[in-house]
């Protein structure tokens, strides 16, 4: 019998000039494994390659688009742990420089690594019971810094605290108004809409897309410097360990309290890791 990581997988359809990418492990909410973004880098270079595709629409299977990344292998083994925080990020950064037009198409769930692969998109529609959420604080971790750049530029400074500072998952009409979304539908409408929208994009010129694309995205870039993204990437972090443990023992953390500001002792590690 399979177990919920065996069964785990991603899907490639195409219609016509639309591939449609499916994110399928339906046990954990399409939480994402280390398989499964090997496996969606590959689709994406396949993809690329193919001359009659498009446009992408990324989406997941049964209701929910992806509740982030499968926590079991964060805790199960450390170096299995670390391996799927950077096979998440280098998936994202794969999928964000995708020349080709992208379209999240988010029911359900779309929280953690699921919210990093959503922003990676050009563009997103969202079902009306869509629900995001940005939780690295409820587990001691943090993003990555370029997807904390990624959310200031689509929402503004003020709007990415409010999300990763609660950890708390806004619907569909709120993500609406905050700008992470560009457009809500009925429950059970995104995915003809999102195939609807690749449809029209896919009939415009492609030299214009590509370009539209690369500068757009030249144009609102701005990355994290080097300095900070090396103050928050040291190995020691108490809060991490306990974030993750106190989740899979579905408990409140006791976090350590220790931050940046002279609150710890003198030569200690700054937390935390990046995911």
């Amino acid at each position: 019998m399979d177990t919920p990581e065996d069964a785990a997988s991603v899907r490639l359809q195409v219609t016509g000039p639309v591939a449609t990418v499916t994110m399928d492990h339906l046990a954990r909410r399409n939480a994402l494994t280390t398989a499964m973004l090997h496996h969606l880098e590959d689709i994406l270079t396949t993809v690329q390659s193919d001359r009659s595709i498009r446009i992408v629409v990324l989406t997941g299977a049964g209701g929910d688009f992806s509740a982030g990344m499968d926590i079991r292998s964060l805790r199960s083994a450390r170096e299995r742990g670390v391996e799927l925080e950077h096979r998440m990020t280098d998936a994202e950064e794969r999928l964000a420089a995708f020349p080709k037009p992208t379209v999240a198409a988010v029911e359900g769930y779309c929280v953690g690594g699921g919210m990093q692969l959503a922003l990676a998109c050009d563009l997103r529609l969202a079902s009306e019971c869509a629900r995001f959420g940005v939780t690295p604080a409820k587990l001691g971790i943090a993003y990555p810094p370029r997807t904390v750049a990624r959310l200031v530029r689509t929402l503004g400074p003020a709007a990415a605290k409010r999300l990763v500072f609660t950890a708390e998952l806004i619907d569909a009409e709120t993500a609406l108004r905050m700008g992470l979304v560009d457009e809500v539908t009925p429950s059970g409408g995104v995915a003809a809409r999102a195939t609807e929208l690749a449809h029209l994009v896919s009939t415009r010129s492609a030299i214009s897309l590509a370009a539209a694309k690369e500068m757009i995205d030249a144009a609102g870039g701005h990355d994290i410097d080097q300095a900070v993204t090396r103050r928050w990437s040291q190995e020691a972090n108490p809060d991490a360990a306990e974030g993750i443990d106190a989740f899979l023992a579905g408990r409140a953390p006791r976090f350590s309290g220790d931050g940046p500001a002279g609150t710890q002792p003198a030569g200690s590690a700054l937390p935390p890791r990046l995911r």
